[in-house]
């Protein structure tokens, strides 16, 4: 087992390493692992408990074009083409083509030398299909399931999935799992598949203390970790990194704290800052938000910003022109029995769906509900006066959450009443007396409804033009018709949950050349030091252009900054020895 909790103390002073990577979510394992692939001694830091990240919480979707997963029809030509419309020049051309050009090959490398195997679904449409240049499928990249068993203990080290998006008190589902679930009454094949599903899981349970079948975000940090302990990556977690070691245009080493035990490590190739970006940092959250600045994150909490402190002393800059310096996603919030909070995120289940609608305190619509969870957040704050649109209000009727569910209240309509009585769910007979329990305009809000209901009549959002594009009807319910994503609210009683625009990940981070080196406010990179994942300049341009457009990128510009930092610890060993060295370019090569 790797009693990752105490590593440090067992490291002796001084000790030496090719690569340090700083952060252990999708950008950092996989930076682990790629370093680990070229030969190089690999030392993963983690300041919180678990391995994972955002991503543990995540789809773990990975937007990666032209890989052996794509379309027929696609090409880079293609993809550059949708990036060049979708994000134009919020972000560095030459980034996007380093993306492009690199991401194919990072999947190759994992699909062919890791435990990390991926799968694309036959629709999944990029966010932006009315753009030139955008596909239904072969993009989003999906880490197949994995039983975690092989982990043994180690799986500890894996953090556990939001408990909102699990049933039975830890069994992860899927959107295969949740169809059958859905189904088990109506469908032999989904009952046996609810049967097999629902008994090993009580088995995992009982043997490992947890579910042992891992899907989605936690089955790529499985994955990854898997990988990593299989090719000797030293793992230390609830470690601290205090300090830089190094000239002032150079990284040579660290300073690292795990509980009582200091240490300073000699880095020989590079240090690669993948600690989730600057999302949690206090100073740089009220700065670089727009107001109202709200403490409701659904990611996990080790994005701290902490680390940036350290590059900025280094003479690091930000990157600037992203669109939005963060992702969003609307979240409804609830607190737990254990007195945590509940941020749950609302990307596809509900806002779409027949029989849905979204308004604000006047009872009016004020986006397209079926737009991605990006653009909603981004409407939520461009539709807000005096508070008008935040929070906004999420109203089903009760055909609809009966069928499709309604944030945290799972579909089936039952077990209502802790939801009620806690006030995370309204409910009332009218959309009238809906109102009034919101404190909403209750004569708006009945207009809203009856010109929407005329819309769910024709298929035609005549307002907001919701469900005109692939992308929009995948999300709805291909068995309604005229339009997937438009249904009357017709049917007593109606109920309504609070969105919050909710920051899912950073846009803005540090900037770096085309080789993941971190670079000063006048362009000159900081030797030995990298950045991927969100700690990085997002080529996205604070865009959200298609599902995983964090998680590719990482794993991408992981691979990228990996190589670089590994050729580079192989070039000072050849100075040492005397025998020369010759290091390539990654990024332009």
């Amino acid at each position: 087992m790797t009693d990752a909790s105490t590593t440090i103390s067992r490291l002796p002073e001084n000790a030496e390493f090719d690569v340090a990577v700083l952060g252990a979510g999708a950008a950092g394992m996989a930076a682990a692992v790629f370093a680990a692939l070229k030969g190089a001694s690999v030392i993963l830091i983690e300041r919180t408990e678990y391995v994972g990240g955002t991503t543990a919480y995540s789809a773990g979707s990975a937007w990666i074009p032209n890989t052996r997963h794509a379309a027929p029809d696609d090409s880079p030509e293609r993809a550059k083409r949708y990036l060049d419309k979708a994000v134009g020049n919020r972000s560095s051309a030459s980034m996007r083509d380093v993306f492009l050009k690199n991401g194919p090959l990072a999947v190759e490398e994992l699909e062919t030398r890791t435990d990390l195997k991926f799968s694309a679904r036959s629709l999944h449409p990029d966010y932006l299909y009315e753009l030139d240049g955008s596909t239904s499928h072969g993009r989003a990249l999906e880490p197949q399931p994995f039983d975690a068993s092989p982990l043994g203990r180690d799986l500890k080290l894996v953090r556990p999935p939001i408990p909102e998006f699990t049933i039975l008190g830890g069994l992860m589902v899927d959107r295969d799992d949740i169809s059958h679930l859905l189904n088990l009454t109506k469908s032999l094949k989904s009952f046996c598949y609810a049967f097999r599903l629902l008994g090993s899981y009580l088995f995992q349970k009982v043997r490992f203390g947890r579910g042992t079948r891992l899907v989605m975000g936690n089955a790529m940090i499985g994955r990854l970790l898997k990988s990593a302990l299989d090719l000797g990556v030293t793992i230390a977690t609830q470690t601290e990194t205090e300090a830089f070691s190094g000239d002032e245009n150079r990284i040579d080493g660290l300073v690292v704290r795990q509980g009582d035990v200091e240490r300073k490590l000699t880095i020989r190739g590079g240090v690669i800052l993948a600690s989730g970006g600057f999302g949690r940092h206090p100073e740089r959250r009220a700065t670089l938000l727009p107001e109202p600045v709200l403490d409701y994150s659904p990611a996990a909490p080790g994005h701290t910003g902490a680390l940036h402190d350290l590059a900025f002393a280094k003479g690091a800059g930000y990157g600037t022109g992203a669109e939005q310096n963060v992702f969003w996603a609307p979240c409804s919030v609830r607190k737990r029995p254990d007195g945590t909070t509940a941020v749950f995120p609302h990307f596809v289940m509900d806002r779409s769906k027949p029989g849905t609608i979204c308004v604000d305190k006047n009872g009016r619509r004020f986006t397209n509900e079926s737009r991605s969870y990006h653009e909603f957040g981004v409407a939520m704050y461009a539709a807000d006066e005096n508070g008008s649109s935040i929070p906004a209000y999420l109203i089903a009727d009760a055909k609809a959450l009966t069928k499709y569910g309604l944030g945290m209240v799972r579909p089936g309509g039952r077990f209502l009443g802790p939801f009620l009585e806690d006030g995370y769910l309204v409910r009332a007979n009218t959309p009238e007396d809906l109102a009034e329990k919101l404190g909403i305009d209750a004569s708006a809000l009945k207009q809203s409804i009856e010109r929407f209901n005329g819309f769910a009549e024709t298929g035609v959002d005549e307002d907001f033009h919701r469900g005109e594009t692939a992308y929009e009807c995948v999300n709805g319910d291909a068995t309604h018709k005229p339009n997937p994503t438009l249904g009357k609210l017709e049917t007593a009683p109606y109920y309504a949950v609070r969105l919050w625009p909710c920051d899912i990940g950073s846009a803005t981070g540090l900037q770096t050349d085309e080789n993941c080196r971190v670079l000063t406010e006048s362009e000159q990179p900081i030797e030995g030091l990298y950045a991927c994942g969100n700690d990085m300049q997002s080529v996205m341009g604070g865009v959200y252009p298609g599902p995983g457009i964090t998680i590719g990128p990482a794993i991408t510009f992981a691979y990228v900054a990996a190589n670089h930092a590994c050729e580079r610890a192989q070039d000072g060993k050849s100075r040492a020895s005397g025998d020369g060295g010759s290091r390539q370019n990654i990024g332009e090569n």
